[in-house]
């Protein structure tokens, strides 16, 4: 069985370590955590995991963040992956920091990587987690922070909440969705 794991952001150097960032860093992470590295292919950069007689197929999209429907639907076709199978992580605002919500469906959130795999995939029914940033921000700097590094605390605690994550994916790919989210919602 193959998965597709789609990490979102944005390429270069000034998105690196940025908030907006979190699914590139998770998959980053996970790639050296299971000693396998990333190349770059068509619209991503792109690696595979073996994991419980599955296959994880990780992409980080090249296309931008708001651009990512096209990386993603890409990758379903090319590698023959249900949408089922299909685990999207973004960043949330709307989630104090380190929270982690998987859903199997639902709202794009005004977010505009979701918005542009709906797009791409014609329906919203595909599993993410939504990685919180929390919301320090004053009226009219969203964009700043979003797109801000984050800070030294925040900084100290992504370790162990991009691990969390990491066994969100490995759950996702052996127990399923529904597991997966009463694990680790809350």
């Amino acid at each position: 069985m193959k998965y597709l794991i789609a990490g979102l952001g944005n390429i270069g150097e000034e998105y690196f370590n940025t908030r907006h960032n979190i699914g590139f860093a998770v998959l980053d992470a996970f790639a050296k955590a299971s000693n396998i590295s990333f190349k770059s292919d068509r619209l991503a950069f792109v690696t595979e995991y073996k994991f419980k007689n599955r296959i994880l197929v990780l992409i980080k999209p090249t296309t931008y963040m708001n651009l990512s429907g096209k990386a993603v639907n890409y990758w379903l076709q090319k590698e023959h992956i249900p949408v089922e199978n299909l685990f999207v992580i973004v960043d949330d605002i709307a989630l104090p920091f380190g929270t982690i919500r998987i859903r199997g469906k639902g709202s794009n959130g005004g977010h505009n990587g979701l918005t542009d795999i709906e797009n791409f995939l014609k329906t919203s029914e595909y599993a993410r987690l939504r990685f919180g940033i929390g919301s320090n921000f004053s009226k009219g700097k969203q964009v700043n922070y979003v797109l801000g590094q984050w800070n030294n605390e925040e900084t100290a605690l992504l370790p162990e909440k991009m691990n969390k994550v990491i066994e969100a994916i490995q759950s996702f790919a052996t127990i399923g969705l529904e597991k997966t989210m009463n694990l680790f919602n809350g």
